[in-house]
């Protein structure tokens, strides 16, 4: 057995593999637009001679991470046959995957797990989650008069994108859309209208991107960028009254939709999402800052145990020099640590999903609580979200 990129006449073999695995089946037609997109050197394959027993996509992706872009790699399509299931197929593909990230500078890897405890056991944890919102047309946000004016357009990602990366800047976790992703992944799969809110001085703070079907109207996407242009959009929504009976949308852990409503009695749920992993701790560190401190002259040290046995150069202990700016520092020390946790906490913890105390709470930190509270001021708070999918 052996681990290889595809070849650009093996399309067959992997999408037969993914209609399996996946349950769906294409037309003709969809053969072949999907051959057209294909990308043999993002697949990896399991193969016994030149038969293919299990694959994965590896996508160079890049996420936000305090407002700045860092390399991601995006793992993706994982299946095997079942007659070659539980070999440890997927477990080489996955060892595989991160070497290949971490030579290509990608400190960061997210997925969207079919069982969140299969994927926590190779180091990835949970980073997300979001709210998920049916609102009864009757409850929605009351109508306001506004000073500026929305506008239905075509698709347009170089009018839409600057809006998106202004939102997504405030968030840990969310995507860099490039132009092709806006084509393939938002226009083509998500599909509706799209309707930006500019304001009285000409600037698009806002937008929506909607479907209205049989009396619903689902919100893919709902980006404000600031009261004016969220109390707008929400105008318009309500304009469709009478065309819709309840309207569902998706949004972030930390909205807070139901305190504008007159009745807040609406269903809702929090829905965990994606999964993250620090790939490489090292080179994370290096693009991550620390919160400031008041005291210039200040330097602080973290000496801190990781544990990684899926990716040993994440295993060890280290010592974390902060300074007062909050730039750190990393290096391998043989000092005895003052904080403990495995690559999952670890991962948690500075993607922003959850703060020191409460891992340390929940027992996945262990060590001086001193220190704890030491990190819970220097890790800047932080939320996360995900409006893609992959």
């Amino acid at each position: 057995m052996h681990i290889r990129p595809l070849t650009a006449d093996e399309f067959e073999l992997s999408l037969e593999l993914s209609e399996f695995a996946f349950q769906f089946e294409m037309t003709k037609a969809e053969r072949e637009e999907r051959k057209a997109y294909f990308e043999p050197e993002r697949i990896w394959g399991c193969f016994e001679d030149d038969k293919l027993l299990a694959k994965l996509v590896l996508l160079p992706l890049e996420t936000y991470i305090q407002q700045t872009p860092v390399a991601m790699g995006g793992i993706a399509g994982v299946a095997t046959w079942p007659e070659y299931r539980r070999q440890g197929l997927v477990t080489q593909l996955l060892q595989h995957a991160l070497l290949l990230m971490r030579e290509n500078g990608q400190t960061l890897s997210f997925l969207h797990p079919f069982e969140f405890p299969f994927y926590r056991k190779y180091g990835w944890e949970t980073y997300i989650e979001y709210k998920k919102y049916i609102v009864d047309a009757a409850k929605l946000p009351v109508r306001t008069a506004y000073p500026g004016t929305i506008t239905r357009i075509k698709p347009d990602a170089s009018r839409i994108n600057p809006v998106y990366e202004a939102f997504a800047k405030r968030y840990n976790g969310t995507l860099v859309r490039s132009d092709s992703w806006w084509e393939r992944s938002v226009f083509e799969r998500k599909g509706g209208q799209f309707a930006v809110y500019q304001n009285a001085e000409g600037q698009d703070r806002g937008y929506i991107l909607y479907k209205v079907k049989d009396k619903e109207m689902v919100i893919h996407e709902m980006v404000c960028l600031d009261l004016e242009s969220e109390d707008a959009l929400w105008s318009f929504v309500g304009n469709h009254d009478s065309m819709i009976e309840k309207v569902k949308l998706t949004a972030p852990a930390d909205d807070r939709l139901p305190f504008k409503l007159r009745n807040p009695r609406i269903t809702q749920e929090t829905v965990p999402y994606f999964m993250g992993r620090i790939v490489d701790f090292t080179g994370f560190l290096g693009q991550y800052t620390f919160a400031p401190t008041s005291d210039l002259n200040a330097k602080e040290i973290i000496v801190l145990a990781i544990e990684d046995p899926f990716a040993p150069w994440n295993q060890g202990t280290f010592a974390i020099d902060i300074s007062s700016e909050g730039k750190p520092e990393i290096a391998s020390t043989d000092e005895r640590p003052q904080l403990r946790m495995d690559i999952q906490t670890l991962s948690a913890l500075f993607l922003g999903y959850l703060k020191p105390l409460e891992l340390y709470q929940l027992g996945r930190i262990q060590g001086d609580y001193d220190q704890v509270q030491r990190l819970e001021q220097r890790i800047p708070p932080s939320t996360t979200y995900l409006m893609d999918f992959f």
